[in-house]
């Protein structure tokens, strides 16, 4: 439980890049190239945690719930981050794909569950 919760509190922390990364693809006028490293490094981050996640040994099914639950907030950040370049950086830009890219604010709701389940588990180790 103590390497998962270890993997999670570094996942949160990841979050806050990637959620600053994202949010910097859907501000008002032309995207920064600083934007595209941003949300580079970000992806690269949630690659490694994903990848240190599935190789955590557990055994206790809960943790096994835990960490399948935690692998898709996981893969949903990174989608975020890479969709998040995709309209920022289009080839192609369009009305449709600036209004969108401009409702782009961050990781939004995973990120916030992301951080209750390593919270939930924190307080299930006892841990404040």
């Amino acid at each position: 439980m103590r390497s998962l919760l270890a993997l999670l509190d570094d996942a949160v922390a990841a979050q806050q890049h990637a959620d600053a990364a994202v949010a910097s693809c859907g501000e008002p006028g032309p995207v920064p190239g600083q934007a595209a490293r941003d949300c580079g490094d970000a992806s690269s981050a949630l690659v490694h945690l994903r990848s240190r996640l599935r190789e955590l040994p557990l055994a206790d099914v809960d943790l096994v719930r835990t960490r399948a639950y935690a692998a898709r907030l996981l893969n949903y950040d990174q989608w975020m981050v890479h969709q998040s370049v995709n309209l920022a950086f289009t080839v192609h830009p369009d009305a449709r794909t600036e209004a969108a890219r401009l409702q782009l604010n961050g990781l939004g709701r995973p990120a916030d569950d992301l951080r209750r389940l390593r919270d939930a588990l924190r307080t299930k180790q006892g841990t404040p």
